[in-house]
């Protein structure tokens, strides 16, 4: 039976794996590009929504840009922004699992007993929505041309990586715990009795 330091726990560690889902949404950097040349150190990274590069002032830029998403390369823009819509609903729905957390913690015992049900599924589905967006970006990176030598998954990816295995074993955790731990203390339910006149 889950218990309020089982689900105690599981938040900790669900809080850290939301915070690396939104820190690798807004870091531009799922895959990064470094060389040395005559004239110092090229980088250039690429993130969810924004690209930046060492050339010029090192700014950065909206990603992919509008000449991404037209001829040859309609395909890796599909890709890329299916992803960033992937990693945006699995953060929404991160949030959503942090209230199931909030409302099971407080609710008392009966809401504990059956609500890790709805908390595991919540769970395993962010951790599939960020595995199937790690995944999109290991594929392109493997087979698009774009990419050459030089090029490395970077700190975003890891960060969506240890998010939604965090997130599975977490779901895991839960659920594994609703059957191998023995029921809440707190109180017992008084036998009917029947009286004879």
């Amino acid at each position: 039976m889950t218990r309020v330091a089982v689900y105690s726990t599981a938040l900790v560690a669900f809080v850290a794996a939301t915070a690396m889902t939104f820190a690798s949404i807004f870091i531009p950097n799922w895959l990064s590009y470094e060389i040395d040349s005559p004239t110092g150190k090229f980088t250039k990274t690429l993130g969810l929504h924004r690209s930046c590069s060492s050339v010029g002032d090192g700014s950065c830029q909206h990603f992919p840009q509008y000449d991404d998403c037209h001829g040859t390369d309609r395909y890796f823009c599909s890709m890329w922004k299916s992803v960033g819509f992937m990693m945006s609903s699995a953060a929404v729905f991160e949030l959503v699992t942090l209230v199931a957390f909030c409302v099971l913690i407080t609710g008392g015992k009966q809401k504990r007993e059956t609500g890790w049900k709805v908390l595991s599924f919540m769970l395993m589905l962010v951790g599939i929505l960020q595995c199937a967006a790690m995944a999109i970006v290991s594929y392109l990176f493997d087979t698009d041309d774009r990419f050459f030598v030089g090029w490395k998954l970077s700190e975003g990816w890891i960060l969506c990586t240890v998010s939604w295995c965090i997130c599975v074993v977490t779901a895991i955790f839960i659920s594994a715990s609703a059957f191998i731990f023995a029921p809440e203390d707190g109180y017992e339910l008084i036998p009917s009795e029947r009286y004879v006149d």
